[in-house]
């Protein structure tokens, strides 16, 4: 494919020691020639670098040093030119301007990776993991994205849609050269062992995805009680910070608190709620909805109890609303004695204001949500939203296909639904993807990539 060439700063604004600015496209090296005093860019060598100026006419704008990248050598497939300035915004916006008005257009979010995508250099899941990788907190997101971005998925998929087609080839045979005797008669019966031994690995790579999927976009977890018993001095321990404020004061907390916490690996996005109780204040009572919704949403809960008293009825009020969900209930205050009587209950025994017990809180949670044994297997493990969603609807074309054998409907029934399963996995690596598809997935990238 051929296309215009684009252009855009591939660091991060602000003051910083340099700024890296990408050309793509066919014309890049003679637009960066206009403008840069040095050596002549096309008389160049791919993957070299080049000391010179960028000026405009007689006047200088910085002293600079240029990598070229040669077709089809380089991340977009096209010729790329990368010019690494002094930091600043005023630098890199006046180079940007000045390579605009020669004939280059600034990129689009995402474009020079899409491009690397259409052009055949990366499939849709090898693109993905590139923002994933930039938006990696922890080192278990980071192995999760350096293992898409390395064709993990990819060679996933299409072992998948090489034994879908097998299936199909198979029945084609039979429907088109019925009368040839050394081809298999494949009828229903013979069909359908197959489908479901598809099925059932489409199920195990579902089951398995969920440890993925939290640890890619992390756990949204909720900390919940009754007034003054500890919630906010939780979230500072665990934060090791004070993000909230904490006084003997009930009722203190009025509005979520929200924070991010890297806990041994997994991500918990943390809403510090305001305590429920029944209140007049009018401030007070709109936090205390906010909390109910919030744990509604919630993929885990804190339930954060005053192990020094007894429980009363808002104790059991918070038990009860929260016993359908993921929790992991938490005897804070243990520095003031044990009165907490909670039979058949987990609980985790900690002095948030001595920061004593904390340790104990990551094992509860990976005990909740992470599977280690398939997190340290060599298993690919699913971890994107959209490619979960994709297996979900392959597995119910499966099951369409499962059913139509088992009714002895015709084989080119079967074959109709087992080609919506190949198709249906053909859209996670980008083989039958829309262009409305590809707009919103790059529209998510940072500017420079």
């Amino acid at each position: 494919m051929i296309f215009d060439t684009i252009t855009a700063k591939t660091t991060a604004d602000g003051s910083s020691a340099i700024n890296v600015i990408r050309v793509s496209g066919e014309d890049s090296f003679s637009i960066v020639n206009k403008i840069f005093k040095g050596p002549n860019l096309n008389k160049q060598k791919t993957h070299t670098i080049h000391y010179g100026h960028i000026h405009d006419h007689q006047k200088i704008i910085d002293e600079v040093m240029i990598s070229i990248f040669k077709a089809p050598r380089s991340f977009t497939t096209e010729d790329v030119v990368e010019i690494s300035t002094h930091g600043g915004n005023f630098i890199a916006n006046e180079i940007l301007k000045l390579l605009i008005s020669h004939g280059a257009r600034m990129a689009e979010n995402g474009e020079f990776t899409k491009r690397a995508y259409l052009n055949g250099r990366l499939d849709l899941t090898e693109a993905e993991s590139i923002m994933d990788l930039v938006n990696a907190k922890s080192h278990n997101q980071l192995q999760l994205a350096n293992n898409q971005l390395k064709g993990d998925v990819k060679t996933l998929v299409e072992n998948l849609q090489e034994e879908i087609l097998n299936i199909v080839a198979n029945i084609e045979v039979n429907i088109d050269y019925p009368e040839y005797d050394d081809v298999d008669q494949l009828t229903n019966d013979l069909v359908l062992p197959k489908i479901e031994i598809l099925i059932k690995k489409i199920d195990d790579i579902i089951n398995e995805s969920e440890t993925g999927k939290m640890i890619r976009d992390g756990i949204k977890t909720v900390i919940v009680g009754k007034p003054n018993v500890g919630k906010s001095s939780l979230l500072n321990s665990l934060l090791k910070e004070d993000k909230a404020i904490v006084t003997d004061i009930s009722g203190t907390t009025r509005d979520l608190i929200e924070a991010e916490l890297n806990l041994d690996g997994v991500i918990l996005k943390l809403i510090d709620t305001a305590g429920i109780r029944t209140t007049k204040d009018v401030i007070e009572r709109i936090g205390i909805n906010k909390s109910k919704k919030a744990i509604e949403s919630a993929d885990l809960i804190l339930l954060v109890l005053n192990q020094s008293e007894k429980l009363n009825d808002l104790d059991m009020e918070l038990l009860n609303l929260t016993k359908n969900k993921q929790r992991i209930i938490i005897a804070n205050k243990m520095d003031l004695g044990n009165k907490l009587d909670l039979k058949d209950e987990s609980v985790i025994n900690i002095s948030a204001k001595n920061n004593q017990g904390i340790d104990q809180l990551s094992k509860a949670v990976k005990k909740l949500f992470i599977d280690e044994k398939i997190l340290n297997s060599d298993k690919t493990l699913l971890s994107n939203v959209r490619h979960i969603g994709k297996f979900k609807e392959v597995k119910r074309a499966l099951e369409d296909a499962k059913k139509a054998a088992i009714d002895q409907i015709p084989i080119d029934f079967v074959e109709i639904d087992l080609r919506k399963a190949w198709a249906n996995l053909g859209e996670i690596t980008g083989q039958s993807s829309g262009d409305d598809l590809l707009d919103n997935l790059f529209s998510k990238f940072c500017l420079g990539k």
